[in-house]
């Protein structure tokens, strides 16, 4: 019967075809679930999603978690990056994130032809505002993560297929050049309609342009603070945040309802758990009395008490170590903070003197007042501000022991959904001689993982990748351009 069924239609089409016309055939090879072309707004909306899902929510933040020791790996490859076997410098690693930021970075790249001058939405400012923010979001994180990149020559199918790396430098005067560009979009006025509920971030009300152009103030102030070991510009930090989030608000966060969508973390959690709780973590916290310590983490399903791991050498097995705390199903993704913002400028502050320690306190207390009221933490301002007056006021004592109280503070805060920020964070702290958070795991006295791999999917087709790759053992000897390295 299968062979008469497939027969009878392999007939039909090619008696159909010797009547039709090369247009209508051209309708039937066309896929409808996959259009050649679609409007901006459609576009965007996958990429807000993806760039939080499948890009800061991803196998990224889950290894940065890792090596920044928010998180101890206990299973499988996350014990393998644990213990520094083969995950850190395999090419295979990061390879679905090394290809879901490429394939956002070339969409956007459509956005923005879309909506350019000559393009079929020309005039519509606003997307392209949010598509030349979003471009720089992405580009970020990817050279900030792996360096050097294919970029000028990248997002060219069929034209240039062995793309040449950019030095970061390069990159980096792009990032803030979309960004630049993307304020000065979004600050036109269009004839084309807000995005409405397709904007998962703000709403796309009237209200979201405005907040859209904050997240641009507020990436520049990340990026200003994260040249400061090359080009230091505290003045600049402050005044980009001054212009972002005024309070949480107006954040950039992807929020989740549990059903139909589910935060990374959580999703992890569920399929894969290789994450216990890290020991390094829970000592910083009971060090200052932080309340936090009881939210961070609990028990391991049917076990009374939290066990921590030891970061480094844990024993690879599952239901044993303590979990997250923060691991909740509606878990929200940052792409850029309240809290963040704020220590944003008190390190500025702090980095420009005694003159301004008053400043630098303020926004401290007002970044560790935000990071308690995070939906997943739940700790109240008055909570904060005892916390503040207790634990963390009597440190502030001079501009050094101030900025090293607000490093340590900010990584705390950033615990779990904002690691690959504070792996960030502790990179460039190294490089400028600041050595405020101290890690534990004892391997990394030589194989701290300075940077990600590039994708294998481009190191085994892409010569300028194989060679700048090796055999992978770089990522523990040469640090990225903004830290201190060459490339």
């Amino acid at each position: 019967m299968k062979k008469i069924y497939i027969a009878i239609i392999s007939l039909g089409i090619l008696f159909f075809g010797s009547s039709c016309s090369e247009n209508i055939m051209d309708e039937l090879n066309k896929n409808v679930n996959n259009p050649e072309n679609m409007s901006s707004r459609l576009m965007l909306t996958d990429l807000i999603t993806t760039s939080a899902f499948t890009v800061t929510g991803s196998d990224l933040a889950f290894y940065a978690s890792v090596y920044i020791e928010h998180n101890v790996g206990i299973f499988n490859q996350l014990y393998n990056a644990e213990i520094r076997s083969n995950e850190p410098t395999s090419s295979t690693t990061y390879n679905n994130s090394w290809g879901a930021v490429y394939r956002n970075l070339r969409d956007l790249k459509t956005v923005i032809e879309k909506c350019s001058e000559g393009g079929e939405e020309e005039g519509n400012y606003h997307n392209l505002g949010i598509a030349q923010i979003l471009s720089a979001y992405n580009l970020a994180i990817l050279t900030d993560l792996m360096g050097d990149v294919p970029w000028s020559e990248a997002l060219q199918p069929g034209i240039i297929f062995t793309p040449t790396l950019d030095s970061q430098e390069s990159i980096y005067a792009d990032i803030f050049k979309f960004l630049d560009d993307g304020i000065a979009n979004l600050s036109k006025e269009t004839t084309f309609p807000l995005l409405g509920t397709q904007d998962f971030i703000y709403g796309g009300n009237a209200a979201s342009i405005a907040k859209w152009i904050k997240f641009g103030h507020g990436l520049k102030a990340r990026y200003t603070m994260r040249l400061s070991h090359k080009s230091p510009d505290y003045a600049g930090v402050i005044s980009s945040a001054n212009q972002s989030f005024a309070n949480s608000s107006e954040e950039a966060k992807f929020l989740y309802n549990g059903t139909s969508s589910k935060s990374p973390f959580h999703q992890f959690y569920t399929d894969r758990n290789y994450f216990g709780a890290s020991q390094s973590l829970h000592e910083k916290l009971t060090e200052r009395n932080d309340p936090r310590d009881a939210v961070y983490f609990k028990p391991n399903t049917g076990q009374s008490e939290i066990e921590f791991a030891p970061n480094g050498t844990p024993t690879q097995v599952q239901g044993r170590y303590g979990l997250s705390g923060l691991t909740g199903i509606t878990a929200p993704t940052f792409l850029m903070s309240y809290h963040e913002l704020e220590f944003l400028k008190a390190e500025a502050y702090a980095r420009q003197g005694a003159a301004t320690l008053p400043q630098a306190r303020e926004a401290l207390k007002k970044a560790i007042t935000a990071a308690f009221a995070k939906s997943n933490v739940g700790l109240s301002a008055e909570d904060a501000e005892e916390y503040f007056d207790d634990s963390v006021s009597g440190r502030l004592t001079t501009p050094e022991a101030t900025l090293a109280e607000i490093m340590v503070q900010k990584y705390i805060a950033l615990y779990e959904e904002e690691a690959i920020e504070a792996y960030n964070d502790y990179r460039r702290l190294r490089a400028m001689g600041n050595n405020f958070v101290q890690l534990k795991n004892p391997l990394n006295t030589n194989r701290f993982p300075l940077r990600f791999t590039y994708g294998s999917s481009d190191v085994t087709t892409n010569e300028n990748i194989r060679n700048a790759y090796g055999d992978g053992s770089y990522v523990y000897t040469e640090s990225v351009w903004w830290a201190g390295g060459s490339r």
